[in-house]
């Protein structure tokens, strides 16, 4: 798996520039598909164990499938969340001083209707939001466009800072982001955004939300409770600190302040 693309200098430049980053060919499509097999394996089984992937708080219909906790399903999952090249991207855009807040996926299968508006930073974080104290790593397992449901965003909206300044048909305005297969997207955490709706007759849409936040915002995932034993026994000193199980809980590579 080489990921030198996240290598570019200019990722955290776009984010500062226009909200996002589009990192092509991030992942090799062999391992794309690779990964989207996996994804739909795991939705299949869950389902087999009566564990609805459906998150009706979330999406008006089942047709969009959301996996949850990853990085418990297959070690495959941790290696792309932690992979030091992406990683590295991470400390450019945030600092070094974040956690893994939460990875998961979404497969929107033919006939899925569109989430709600929304950021990142505002679900977890109040308002107002001016700084980038979050980003959400986008990988796609398919080729994405508007037909199939690929993921919209409203330009500029990195730059809003208070709730009451986003546009009242922000909604309307949103542009889809088009990609192929083992494309990354890098989203700015203020940045508002939607699914879109899956129109196409046979093309699913398979995305990985890898979300990385600041040290000091509570976590999406509370992965001391989400994580079996063996997953977390499975992680290195480097990803335990990550994933928030350092004695600080979150911090990696900032030095101690000494106080006296």
């Amino acid at each position: 798996m080489s990921l030198d693309a996240f290598a570019d200098p200019a990722i955290a430049d776009d984010l500062d520039r226009q909200g996002f980053s589009v990192v092509d060919n991030a992942l090799d499509r062999d391992t794309a598909a690779r990964l989207g097999t996996r994804l739909r394996e795991i939705a299949r089984d869950l389902r087999e164990r009566g564990i609805s992937t459906h998150t009706p708080i979330i999406d008006p219909n089942a047709h969009n499938v959301r996996i949850y906790d990853l990085p418990d399903h297959d070690p495959a999952f941790v290696d792309l969340l932690t992979a030091p090249e992406v990683t590295r991207a991470v400390d450019a855009c945030l600092g070094p001083d974040w956690i893994i807040s939460n990875f998961t996926a979404n497969i929107a299968r033919p006939g899925a209707r569109a989430m709600k508006i929304h950021s990142d930073m505002a679900l977890v974080f109040p308002g107002p939001w001016r700084e980038r104290w979050a980003l959400n790593v986008i990988w796609c397992l398919d080729d994405i466009d508007e037909e199939n449901g690929a993921t919209r965003y409203l330009p500029g909206s990195h730059l809003i800072s208070r709730l009451e300044d986003l546009p009242s048909q922000a909604a309307a305005a949103t542009l889809p982001f088009e990609a192929r297969a083992g494309s990354a997207i890098v989203l700015d955490g203020r940045t508002w955004h939607c699914s879109g709706d899956n129109v196409s007759r046979d093309r699913d849409r398979a995305l990985l939300f890898a979300y990385y936040a600041r040290g000091f915002i509570r976590p999406q995932a509370c992965w001391h409770e989400t994580l079996r034993p063996e997953t977390i026994a499975a992680l290195d000193e480097r990803q335990r600190a990550m994933f928030g199980f350092g004695p600080l809980g979150n911090t990696h590579g900032v030095p101690l302040i000494a106080l006296s």
